[in-house]
């Protein structure tokens, strides 16, 4: 097998719905049993071996003897053993604390011979105890076809790997593993290019320096009202409202995460579209500081946004840099005057020149022009000299 170095990896997260009683609980059933399996193949193999080969050919024939899992199941069992047994060791070199694996959360690892995907019927099917019998799961996806879960489910550039299934609260989630061979490239070609702008905002989550807006105004009445029926749950008091506001709450993150991969999308999109060669984005250090008052965000999404534009664009091929965003909201683009009453809301006017423009617009231009200025060099090989705008470029002068 190619090493993972050699692939692009991502994770399609979704809910499952089983089709009867007997099927989650057959589920359960093997889940408990894999996590036995873990544990016997934990106590054979801590402090004896750690690789993948060893720990098969030391607790295999024993997990399979005492517990009902077959044989391929079996075997996975003995890889996440050797896997976390690995990590263990290595955390025990830097603080000699760590101690023997026990697995205990209700999850479990299969792969392409334990787990089928059937993308046009929007379902899975699993191998549970012994390896014959299978359960048939049905994808509980976004309705909105742009959703970020199509991208790795339609498209043929990339298959499936091992996949984990979870159970959490009376729910059943699958994180189905996606790779694609990443395209080799002649790192030694310099190349030369813009980059594209992105400014975080309050009632903007994200704009960009060609002028493309990704509003906030549905995530922000979506978590209004969730935050809504959060208050009059609380003043219940009863475990029914404590468990619905959890499922409440699993249902909020879980929409949050698909309007960010969204914007993501549309991020890399722009980037592409004006042949920009990466993405400037804002340091995210004081993120809490500058945005105190932002009603879809929080520190939490604002990283996950981070993390989707990056490893989307490095799919593309496009490199992603931070800058410093000190003065980018306060400073004019067209003349280079900083002052902190140039900005008024959402409306900025430079009290220098007279400029005016939409604030976050003219942020993102000054995130990446100030990334230029201040002499930030992209790595491997690469050289901008320019940002892209809604029409063209601009070379800072």
């Amino acid at each position: 097998m190619a090493s993972d170095d050699k692939y692009h990896r991502r994770t399609l997260i979704t809910r499952l719905e089983l089709r009867s009683a007997e099927d989650a609980q057959l589920l359960l059933d093997t889940i408990d049993e894999w996590r036995d399996g873990c544990n016997i193949g934990s106590d054979l193999a801590w402090e004896t071996c750690h690789t993948k080969s060893d720990v098969r050919n030391h607790a295999k024939e024993t997990i399979k003897k005492e517990t009902e899992l077959g044989d391929q199941h079996a075997t996975l069992a003995c890889h996440e053993v050797a896997g976390v047994i690995k990590s263990c060791i290595e955390r025990r070199k830097q603080d000699k604390t760590a101690t023997q694996p026990q697995f205990t959360s209700r999850s479990m690892v299969f792969d392409r011979r334990t787990l089928t995907v059937f993308p046009d019927q929007r379902k899975i099917t699993l191998t549970t105890l012994g390896d014959h019998s299978r359960v048939h799961a049905d994808l509980a996806l976004p309705e909105n076809p742009d959703g970020y879960q199509y991208d790795y489910l339609t498209d043929d550039e990339w298959e499936y790997t091992e996949s984990t299934l979870h159970y959490r609260n009376g729910e059943w989630y699958i994180h189905l593993g996606y790779r694609t061979p990443k395209q080799d490239a002649d790192e030694s070609t310099t190349q030369y290019g813009a980059v594209l702008g992105v400014d975080f905002g309050v009632n903007q989550i994200a704009v960009t320096s060609t002028a493309r807006f990704f509003g906030a105004g549905e995530l922000n009445h979506y978590r209004r009202e969730c935050e809504r029926v959060r208050g009059e749950l609380q003043g219940t008091g009863t475990q029914s409202a404590h468990r619905t506001i959890e499922q409440l709450s699993g249902r909020e993150q879980r929409y949050v995460k698909h309007v960010l991969h969204s914007v993501a999308n549309g991020i890399v999109e722009e980037a592409l579209a004006h042949d920009c060669a990466g993405i400037i984005l804002e340091d995210l250090s004081d993120i809490r500081d500058d945005l105190p008052f932002a009603q879809w965000h929080s520190e939490w999404a604002f990283r996950k946004l981070k993390d989707f534009v990056e490893y989307k664009a490095e799919y593309e091929g496009l490199f992603v840099d931070t800058i410093d965003p000190r003065n980018t909201s306060k400073r004019c683009n067209e003349c280079g005057f900083v002052h902190g009453k140039n900005r008024h809301s959402e409306a900025f006017e430079c009290r220098h020149c007279g400029k005016q423009n939409h604030a976050d617009y003219n942020a993102a231009k000054n995130v990446a022009e100030l990334y230029l200025r201040r002499g930030h060099q992209p790595p491997r090989g690469r050289s901008v000299s320019q940002y892209a705008l809604k029409s063209g470029s601009r070379t800072p002068s």
